[in-house]
């Protein structure tokens, strides 16, 4: 049963028990449509608590709903009919309400919260807005400021702000079910004081003037990047400040029908469905992970340091071993900055950082490690240095230790050559900077055993991130796919389409950033040095427009000119008549292109490389690269990633 109802004298108190996180299927819609009526005929209920069994409060929509056309009772009505309820209802959140859950909780007259618990209304993250009243009463209940912060953003709020914002009514702490009651027995005597609050419906707004309006469009349109549904919420929420409930009502519902039905929210919903099955694959079966106590990483440099970070904020502690005793400082030195950095942006607290690295064992002695569950190598992408290292692991870590590589580019069966029991090997190769980006691209080799592969993806869950399995081949998917990207963007340089016009293109397309100015950022020499080794060891490698620019001296800003010059101290991209002179030989006349032609051109080498990926077994599903896109490349998340983007684009040319 969905919904049950039992009795605390004058207070009943009707459980939603819909697991595993409470969603407003049909069933459970009509469940509380039906609750309503019976309490509201029971002349000996004076109030309702709303409460849910298990983890969460009303966590959001039943996912297996979407892209469906909804069955009534529909949510809209639902919430009407809480606010209309012939008894006051309370809900009692714990866990999430998000969502349609969140709309629940403001058709109820109070909310009473978990100092745990979390509400929000994330619905502009899939592509569509509120659709049961979220852009109507938010406004309503927290004023307009706040509402456009909740509603735009997408982003929860925890207990606390949401009493400061005035979207619950009390935040309590123990036995949440014997508050709410004493909370609702509470409400029950104010009459005789004064009158209940009105239905949020019939509360007073306030818009402010148009000019607000327009910063906060402004705002918002830079933030989203050409997603909409962002600034359609907005317009609901103007919409709601300035016209009477019902028609904002009416205004919002038609809004959430036009955007659900979208490409947008097609390619938002591919991608929410995307990461809920990546941190657990079919594929790995009944594999067990090992558990994850402690951990080491070799190697303090960027990376090394990132990746520290990310184990440390996931709680787990960290051994971290330099070549030597300066090495080291400068190791702890990279990890000391990053946790001032989050001091700074008010992400962690002074104690929490200190916290942190005090979980930290620095140092250049192998033997830190005799006891460690995880070791990850982070030191500079060179074969011989690799094997090094894992040479040395070999002889001082345990024997079920789990042994990590976290290379780029480089063979991992080539690095784990001679590894006393090769099955605890695996590659995890991080993006950086690794305590921030959520990729994690993880790679065996032949001899990776079942149970180390799932202790990879566990820890990828520890720590937050999206795991993607690849396949082994000369980028693994995230930089084979860059290789590919760079090298269509070169093509249509050569072809007398401007670099700036490239850029700019792709940054109309969503991306934070073109090729270029990518590249121009993270340091030209990096692939430039990448090539070279490969035509060290005997490979064919073609020159590409990056080398030409990297011998003349033109690295990207750190040398004050790339694909673009570089002021001094300005990270502003202009024109370069130098590049332009030592490309000219290689640069020929030929007709325009449009920004969506360009675009286009790039997405769509993106999405050919992605399918030979999987042709050859390198990635486990088309879904997979398109969170490899998104997550370590940029890939604008409202698009669903190259190959959602590529196959949409065919059904809709055949239709």
């Amino acid at each position: 049963m969905t919904v049950s109802i039992d009795r605390d004298r004058e207070v009943a108190i009707v459980t939603v028990d819909n697991p595993p996180v409470n969603a407003l299927g049909q069933a459970l819609r009509q469940a509380l449509w039906d609750a309503v009526g019976t309490l509201d005929a029971d002349a000996t209920v004076r109030a309702v608590v709303l409460i849910c069994a298990g983890r969460t409060f009303i966590a959001g929509a039943d996912v297996t709903e979407f892209g469906k056309p909804p069955v009534p009772p529909h949510l809209p009505d639902l919430v009407d009919r809480l606010e209309r309820a012939a008894k006051p209802w309370i809900a009692a959140i714990h866990g999430s309400a998000l969502g349609g859950g969140f709309e629940v909780a403001m058709g109820c007259r109070f909310r009473v919260a978990l100092d745990s618990a979390s509400v929000g209304l994330p619905e502009v993250t899939l592509g569509i807005v509120p659709g049961a009243s979220g852009t109507v009463r938010t406004p309503r209940l927290a004023g307009v400021a706040a509402a456009v912060e909740l509603v735009t953003g997408g982003r929860p709020v925890k207990a606390a702000k949401a009493l400061s914002l005035g979207l619950v009514d009390a935040v309590v702490s123990g036995d949440l079910r014997a508050e709410a009651v004493a909370f609702a027995r509470q409400t029950l005597t104010q009459p005789l004081m004064q009158p209940l609050p009105q239905p949020i419906s019939a509360r007073p707004i306030t818009s402010p003037d148009p000019a607000w309006w327009d910063e906060q469009r402004q705002a918002i349109a830079r933030r989203a990047r050409g997603e909409v549904a962002p600034l359609r919420a907005l317009d609901c929420l103007r919409t709601a400040a300035e016209k009477p409930f019902a028609e904002a009502m009416a205004f919002e519902r038609a809004t959430f029908l036009d955007l659900r039905a979208s490409d947008q929210a097609a390619a938002l919903r591919h991608i929410f469905f995307a990461e809920r099955a990546a941190p657990k694959p079919a594929h790995l079966g009944d594999a067990r992970p090992k558990e994850i106590r402690s951990t080491a990483v070799i190697g303090g440099g960027t990376m090394g340091a990132g990746i520290a970070a990310a184990l440390l904020d996931a709680g787990l502690p960290v051994v971290l071993i330099e070549r030597d005793e300066d090495a080291v400082q400068r190791g702890l030195a990279n990890l000391r900055a990053i946790f001032d950095g989050a001091v700074k942006r008010g992400k962690l607290t002074e104690a929490q950082a200190k916290a942190r690295l005090d979980s930290v064992t620095a140092g250049s002695d192998h033997g830190l490690l005799a006891d460690t569950d995880l070791v990850i190598e982070a030191v500079f992408e060179e074969l011989s240095v690799k094997r090094a290292v894992f040479a040395q692991l070999g002889q001082t870590c345990r024997a079920d230790a789990i042994l990590a590589t976290n290379t780029s580019y480089l063979d991992p069966r080539r690095i784990a050559e001679g590894l006393p029991h090769p099955d605890r090997f695996v590659g995890l190769h991080f993006f950086s900077p690794a305590n921030v980006m959520k990729l994690l691209e993880i790679v065996p080799t032949p001899t990776t055993s079942p149970e180390t592969l799932a202790t990879g993806f566990a820890l990828a869950r520890q720590l937050g991130k999206i795991p993607v399995q690849a396949g082994i081949c000369d980028g693994f998917i995230g930089n084979r796919i860059l290789k590919r990207y760079r090298a269509e963007a070169e093509t249509l340089v050569r072809q007398g389409i401007p670099i700036a016009a490239i850029d700019a293109a792709m940054r109309g397309h969503g991306f934070a950033m073109g090729p270029f100015e990518a590249q121009d950022l993270g340091g030209l020499d990096i692939a430039y040095l990448q090539r070279e080794g490969a035509r060290a060891a005997g490979q064919d490698v073609p020159e590409t427009l990056g080398d030409i620019l990297v011998r003349a001296g033109r690295k990207g800003q750190k040398t004050g000119g790339g694909w673009y010059d570089y002021a001094p101290g300005d990270r502003l991209a202009q024109p370069s008549q130098a590049t332009a002179a030592l490309l000219a030989d290689h640069i020929s006349t030929g007709p325009g292109l449009t920004a969506e032609a360009i675009a286009s051109r790039l997405t769509g080498a993106m999405a050919t490389e992605g399918k030979a990926i999987l042709a050859e077994g390198i990635a486990q599903r088309a879904s997979d690269i398109d969170l490899v896109e998104i997550h370590g490349y940029g890939y604008p998340r409202w698009r669903g990633g190259p190959m959602f983007e590529a196959e949409r684009k065919a059904s809709q040319r055949s239709v």
